[in-house]
C-alpha cells in the first residue's frame, strides 16, 4: 500500500498536490473535509485525462493511504447500477419529478443543530459501517445504497460532482453522535461525490424501524464540493423509503428486535414524512436477500430552479418517531425533539 507523499515547502507554506494545506500544523490526512474533497476532485480530473483504465488504478492507489476515504465501488454496488431500468427510462423520457424536500430530523450531525461531522477529515468515504478513526462498527444486514442524482434544470442530465451526505439509524434504531452511549461514535454517516453518471454508492447496513416512523435513510445533496461544510447550502434534503416486504424479512432477525412490531403500527400513508404521497418518489428499488445483503437504489431528481426548504419539518411539525436510547421504542436523547 502506497504511503501518502509528504507536503512540499513553498513561500506561502506547505502544499500538497499544488494546494496549500488548510491546517499547516497537521498531517495531510487531517486537513478536513474541504481539503479531502478537493483532493478527490483533482484526482478525478487526472483520471479523466489518463483514461478510465490507468486513471482508475492510480486513483485507487492514491486513495488507499487516506484513512476512511475511498471512491471505489464494490462488485455488488456496480451490479446494482442496473436495478432501476424503469426509473432510468422515466428520467430519459422527461417524466422525472423532483424528490420532495423533507425534514433532516433532529439527528443530522451536519452542524445545523450542534454536532457537525461534515467538518471532519475522513467523512468522505463509501463504507460507512464503522466510526471514523476507529471505534464501533455497526452490525446488521449488509446494504449497498446507490443514489442516482439527476439535474432537472439541465434536462435530467446526470448531476456529476455533487456532494451527497447520507445518514441513518442502526439496527436498534439509534443514531450515532446523539443516542445514549454512542454520542462519540460516527458510524452510518458519510459523504461521496457523484461520478460522471451522477451516482454515489455507500456500503452500510439495513436500518431499523423505530416507533412512529417508516424505515428510511436521510440524505442531503450539495451542488458543489465547496458547499458541503455549510448545511444551509443543501440544494435538496430528503429521505429514502424502504419497501415493506423487504423490511419485514430483515426485521424477522433477532438483531432487529422490536422493529417488526414498530413497522406493524405505521404505513407509508400514515408516516409523517412519506404520507403526502405514500412515498411515491422516494420508495427505493431493492434486490437481494438477508443472507447476502441488499442493493438499494433510488433515482433522485433535483431541480436547482426551485428554492430548497433546507430540511424544514413536514406539515404538523417534527412529530412521529422516537429513536431509542437503549432499544426499539425508547425515548430520544435528552433534550432532543422526537425524530423524523
Amino acid at each position: 500500500m502506497s504511503k501518502i507523499p509528504e507536503p512540499q515547502s513553498s513561500p506561502d507554506g506547505p502544499v500538497y498536490e499544488g494546494r496549500l494545506l488548510d491546517r499547516d500544523d497537521e498531517e495531510v490526512v487531517d486537513q478536513g473535509i474541504s481539503f479531502d474533497i478537493g483532493t478527490l476532485v483533482s484526482r478525478r480530473s487526472v483520471m479523466g485525462l489518463l483514461g478510465a483504465g490507468v486513471g482508475a488504478f492510480a486513483l485507487a492507489a492514491c486513495s488507499a493511504g487516506a484513512p476512511g476515504t475511498t471512491t471505489t465501488q464494490s462488485a455488488s454496488a456496480a451490479s446494482s447500477a442496473s436495478a432501476t431500468p424503469t426509473a432510468s427510462a422515466a428520467a430519459a423520457a422527461g417524466a422525472l419529478e423532483e424528490v420532495p424536500d423533507e425534514t433532516a430530523g433532529p439527528y443530522p450531525g451536519d452542524g445545523s443543530n450542534g454536532p457537525d461531522i461534515l467538518a471532519d477529515a475522513g467523512i468522505v468515504r463509501s463504507d460507512i459501517r464503522s466510526s471514523i478513526g476507529g471505534g464501533t462498527t455497526a452490525k446488521g444486514v449488509p446494504m449497498t445504497l446507490t443514489l442516482n442524482i439527476k439535474d432537472m434544470a439541465k434536462g435530467n442530465a446526470a448531476f456529476a460532482n455533487t456532494a451527497v451526505y447520507v445518514w441513518h439509524c442502526d439496527a436498534s434504531g439509534a443514531y450515532s453522535m446523539y443516542s445514549s452511549g454512542i454520542e462519540n461514535e460516527t458510524y452510518l454517516r458519510g459523504v461521496q461525490l457523484a461520478d460522471k453518471d451522477g451516482k454515489v454508492t455507500f456500503s452500510s447496513i439495513f436500518p431499523a424501524c423505530y416507533t412512529g416512523r417508516w424505515p428510511h435513510i436521510h440524505f442531503e445533496v450539495y451542488s458543489t464540493a465547496a458547499d458541503i461544510a455549510d448545511s444551509s447550502k443543501a440544494i435538496s434534503t430528503s429521505q429514502v423509503a424502504l419497501p415493506k416486504d423487504i423490511s419485514e424479512s430483515v426485521y424477522a432477525l433477532a438483531e432487529y428486535e422490536g422493529s417488526a412490531a414498530n413497522l406493524s403500527r405505521v404505513s407509508l400513508d400514515s408516516d409523517n414524512v412519506f404520507g403526502d404521497d405514500g412515498g411515491a418518489l422516494q420508495l427505493a428499488t431493492v434486490t437481494g436477500d438477508v443472507t447476502k445483503g441488499f442493493q438499494v437504489e433510488l433515482t433522485v431528481g433535483v431541480d436547482t430552479a426551485t428554492a430548497p426548504t433546507a430540511g424544514a419539518a413536514p406539515a404538523g411539525g417534527m412529530g412521529g418517531g422516537t429513536p431509542p436510547d437503549g432499544g426499539p421504542g425508547g425515548t430520544p436523547p435528552a433534550g432532543m425533539p422526537p425524530s423524523s
